[in-house]
């Protein structure tokens, strides 16, 4: 691995990743090559270029849901370097516990588990006491104006957008070192999405090195440090 700074917290070198169409005689699909990335303490890197470029392809890639064909992504967990793509499963598990929280379009829940659970499970997997998960839980849900009356209610029946921000409240909840951030905003209103860019900003102040996809031109204006356009890697392909 390349020497890197001590506030980098995400390095992605050599990255590539296609997709193999079976049941369409095979097509390969290249979607980027070669991408180097990083990410450092404090800043938030907007992932950029038209739809299809492959931003959620990079994004899932950096979250170890994807597993590109070639390339590293070294990951700073504690204070060890690990590469997500040569990474057992249980290491990978340790690092989303701890180090890497990740904000998904979708959610995807337990069916008959409570939203207050849900928001607290990650901070019990830290060691925090029932009550003390339970308060965190209940500020941020606040916070991002889910009702009370809703959180002993499973998200599976709410709104498209109180189910995204319980998603969001579930990665916000936790300190998270680095953070990949999928469309955070997409359904929500103008209060809802100045809350997202508000816990965003000071995820940045306290050192968290995000990595994030915004359609929203006024969000990135709010939260981007500097940009990565993918069209770039997909043209090397």
């Amino acid at each position: 691995m390349t020497n890197l700074d001590d506030t980098v917290m995400l390095h992605a070198q050599g990255l590539a990743k296609h997709f193999i169409l079976h049941n369409q005689g095979g097509v390969k699909i290249d979607v980027f090559e070669k991408v180097e990335l990083s990410a450092r303490q404090g800043e938030c890197v907007i992932l950029a270029g038209p739809s299809g470029a492959g931003k959620s392809t990079l994004l899932r890639s950096l979250y170890a849901n994807y597993k590109p064909q070639s390339g590293s992504i070294f990951v700073r967990h504690g204070p060890a370097w690990i590469d997500l793509c040569s990474a057992q499963p249980y290491q990978i598990l340790e690092i989303r516990r701890d180090t890497l929280g990740y904000v998904s379009q979708f959610l995807r829940v337990i069916p008959r588990v409570g939203t207050l659970d849900l928001v607290c499970e990650p901070l019990m997997g830290q060691g925090f006491t029932e009550d003390a998960a339970r308060k965190r839980a209940q500020t941020i849900l606040s916070r991002l104006r889910i009702p009370e009356a809703l959180w002993s209610l499973p998200p599976a029946t709410f709104s498209g957008g109180e189910q995204q921000r319980v998603n969001i409240a579930m990665t916000f909840v936790q300190d998270y070192p680095i953070l990949l951030l999928d469309e955070p905003t997409a359904s929500l209103d103008k209060e809802n999405r100045q809350t997202v860019v508000d816990l965003i900003n000071e995820a940045k102040a306290r050192g968290a090195a995000i990595v994030g996809i915004f359609h929203d031109s006024e969000v990135r204006g709010a939260v981007g440090t500097r940009s990565y356009d993918v069209t770039e890697a997909r043209q090397a392909a």
